[in-house]
């Protein structure tokens, strides 16, 4: 029996190709794009201050456009090609024909295919970063921080853990989709980032209300639909470890959305849309490598209790919903990881939860893999803090990592000489009207006066 027309093998569709495979990974890649350009787009511009809510999305889409040149000129073959240290891979681009057309490492379709699906990971990690640094980092200094972080923290991490050569790979370490590469680094890099850039101002820091509530819920849907893509598309094919992976998402990130709504009721009395949000995505950080939640507690009791914790100023917690929760998560894998699923990802009988590993006779396999799942939360906060701190150091000699009090006083309009909201006849805000230069100069003065 001849194969249609459609499934026979040709220039454009060789005999390694799997159609099915290739369009839904092109799917899931375009899914988790989504969740950046426009999910974090639209959640960073609403859920702060009005006067940084043009900076605050900006600074999202730029990462994710720098991300890519990043990505295809030297990142992805330093994160997946050949090793040329234990920890990274040589530095090479991948926009010709040979590197993009042929099979890649994993699944049945393209490398360019795979580029595109490890691009979008590596973009909305240093996006998330960017959520502990809203509302006062100098602009020019996202602009060279991004590339450098892409460069030197984020491909060591991914090499070590996710490419077959890495170090952590070879050891057995389970990381799923991302909760040590992605969630992991970017809270630990964005907490790091936010010590050294310095605190908000008082004032932004005591009251920094979202400007926009439907806008916030809006970027959280883009979020949590295109996880669908994040999780769904980590097995590298289109198949029914893929559906479990969907729909574990879904049901975990409605429970942790339903449990923190609950404790925000019980606690504060207040059925909370912004801790609503913080637990969804909670909930989606955590199950991209198992499942559970504490960062409630970290973020509205710990938090609030630790004079370290109290001292940096991370705008958007993103050290509990993310750090927090994707080493939580990491830590339950190695607790919880059924082993037939486990086969069906890793291809290997090795991997095993401690849970499991107790009930079939397997304890010394079980109590390794935790410490395994240990040792890369301890690699990844080393490599993280490390990393960023250099280049923050580096970046400060370069231009300021801070705006000034007066930039910070004043906003997008002092940054950007734009507005987010247009209130006057010709689309001119309050700030270009014809009161501008005096309220600039209050400003000013009021600045120079604390």
């Amino acid at each position: 029996m001849s194969l249609p027309a459609n499934l026979l093998p040709s220039e454009s569709s060789p005999e390694w190709l799997n159609k099915g495979d290739a369009t839904w990974q092109l799917t899931a890649a375009t899914l988790v794009g989504l969740q950046t350009v426009p999910g974090l787009v639209i959640l960073y511009g609403s859920i702060v201050k009005k006067k940084w809510a043009v900076n605050s999305a900006f600074m999202a889409l730029y990462a994710f456009a720098a991300a890519l040149i990043v990505w295809v000129g030297w990142a992805f073959s330093m994160s997946f090609g050949d090793e040329m240290f234990f920890f990274v891979g040589r530095p090479f681009g991948v926009v010709d024909q040979k590197s993009l057309l042929g099979q890649g490492f994993a699944g049945e379709y393209a490398n360019a295919t795979l580029v595109y699906f490890q691009f979008v990971f590596a973009a909305i990690t240093v996006v998330l970063i960017a959520g502990s640094l809203l509302g006062r980092m100098d602009f020019r200094a996202w602009m060279i921080f991004v590339p450098l972080w892409l460069t030197f923290s984020y491909t060591v991490g991914a090499f070590s853990i996710w490419s077959p050569k890495g170090f952590l790979f070879k050891a057995g370490i389970m990381d799923f989709a991302g909760g040590f590469v992605i969630h992991l680094s970017s809270g630990v890099s964005g907490f790091t980032a936010a010590y050294w850039v310095g605190p908000r101002l008082a004032k932004d820091r005591e009251r920094f209300p979202p400007n926009n509530i439907l806008l916030t819920l809006a970027g959280a849907g883009l979020l949590w639909m295109g996880w669908s893509g994040f999780n769904g598309g980590a097995p590298y094919a289109a198949n029914i470890d893929a559906a479990l992976a969907v729909l574990n998402t879904h049901v975990c990130t409605a429970t942790s959305l339903l449990v923190w709504l609950s404790l925000d009721m019980f606690v504060f009395k207040k059925p909370s849309v912004v801790g609503a949000v913080q637990g969804m995505i909670t909930g989606l950080v955590c199950i991209t490598p198992a499942a559970g939640s504490i960062p409630w507690f970290t973020m509205m009791v710990l938090h609030k209790k630790i004079k370290f914790l109290k001292y940096i100023d991370d705008t958007l917690a993103v050290f509990h919903t993310h750090a927090v929760a994707g080493a939580l998560g990491g830590i339950l894998t190695g607790i919880l990881a059924e082993p037939r699923l486990n086969r069906l990802f890793f291809g290997d009988e090795k991997y095993i939860g401690l849970a499991y590993a107790i009930k079939d006779g397997r304890v010394s396999a079980g109590l390794k893999q935790i410490g395994i799942q240990f040792a890369g939360i301890a690699f990844i906060l080393v490599l993280n803090v490390v990393m960023t701190s250099v280049i923050c150091l580096l970046v400060r000699l370069v231009v300021p990592l801070r705006l000034s009090e007066e930039e910070m006083l004043i906003g997008d309009d002092a940054i950007h000489g734009e507005d987010a909201y247009a209130v006057w006849g010709d689309g001119e805000t309050f700030e270009n009207s014809v009161h501008s230069a005096e309220q600039y100069s209050l400003a000013v003065r009021g600045v120079e006066m604390l």
